[in-house]
């Protein structure tokens, strides 16, 4: 790989789905606030620091409502595929191989469709996975996968936290995945971009949680990706960046135990309810501007892969 190419990488990432933050679940009325205020929020943000970024769409969302797709292209950002759908029953990590394939290549149909350009860069709902997703996302046509997150020790509070355990020796920098775990080194045609972490996750929920603990992290990064060839990969919610009325709807039990139900449920949703809005909007601008202070290069995607002569 051209090495070079690879430093002083900033990829804004975008995981574009219907997830109520405040109420849970997955829900119609988010989506059109996604689509009505999430998005030109993030694309107005974009445009001021003529930054291109990369969205990851829930294909079921996006059928619903193609202008969500339509509305990032003349910005010159990348459409990228989240998965056919949202529901943690048709997670990734309980998929049969057949299953995903159909799954991806229905999801990458229609996001094709609608945008008119080809579909290459992937990452899982929930960054949860199995040992048959790097050959379906070959098999489908994806050349990235993002859904690793590097010696994150937060996964505890997520579900399918177990499988996720593969991450702690999972490389820092972007590689070509073994044909069995996208958390290892291989020779599949396929680049996995891993997500920013430093322990914690460089992400949106964690910039809101704790701004401070973020701070810090980015700062480690910067440290890191100064004298490497990690691109810094940030990832973040459209649905991050709305206000939603809290209609005090009970938490939907997701998780198999009451551990599981506690931590990933009731205690992970009370903390992402921190700073929404335009707060989420005022903290994630100040990202960008370190970023951009720091002189690096926003890119999407697929440009990445492009600037190693691959595709």
């Amino acid at each position: 790989m051209n090495e070079n190419s690879m430093k002083n990488i900033c990829l804004l990432t975008n995981d574009v789905e219907t997830t109520s933050i405040v109420n849970g679940g997955l829900r119609t009325e988010t989506g059109i606030k996604v689509w009505k205020e999430g998005m030109p929020r993030l694309l107005e943000l974009y445009a001021r620091y003529d930054a291109k970024a990369t969205f990851f769409f829930i294909a079921d969302f996006a059928k619903d409502f193609p202008e969500i797709v339509k509305m990032i292209q003349p910005y010159g950002h990348e459409v990228a595929c989240h998965g056919y759908t949202h529901d943690h029953r048709q997670a990734f990590d309980v998929m049969s191989l057949e299953e995903q394939v159909k799954h991806l290549s229905d999801a990458k149909k229609i996001l094709e469709d609608i945008s008119g350009e080809e579909v290459i860069s992937f990452r899982a709902p929930a960054l949860r996975v199995n040992e048959f997703t790097p050959q379906a996302l070959v098999e489908t046509g994806f050349k990235i996968d993002s859904s690793v997150a590097p010696q994150r020790i937060d996964m505890f509070m997520s579900l399918g936290s177990k499988k996720k355990l593969a991450w702690l020796k999972a490389p820092r920098t972007p590689y070509f995945v073994d044909d069995e775990n996208l958390a290892r080194r291989g020779d599949l045609q396929l680049l996995e971009v891993p997500v920013s972490s430093f322990a914690v996750p460089y992400i949106g929920t964690f910039m809101r949680i704790a701004p401070s603990i973020n701070a810090l992290t980015r700062r480690l990064l910067y440290l890191e990706t100064r004298n490497t060839v990690k691109p810094i990969n940030f990832l973040i919610h459209p649905n991050e960046l709305i206000e939603e009325e809290n209609l005090q709807l009970k938490t939907e039990r997701r998780a198999g135990n009451v551990v599981s139900y506690l931590l990933s449920d009731v205690l992970r949703r009370r903390l992402k309810q921190k700073n929404l809005g335009l707060k989420a909007r005022d903290l994630y601008e100040k990202e960008i501007f370190y970023w951009r202070r720091k002189n690096y290069k926003f890119q999407t995607m697929k440009d990445l892969l492009t600037n190693q002569s691959i595709l």
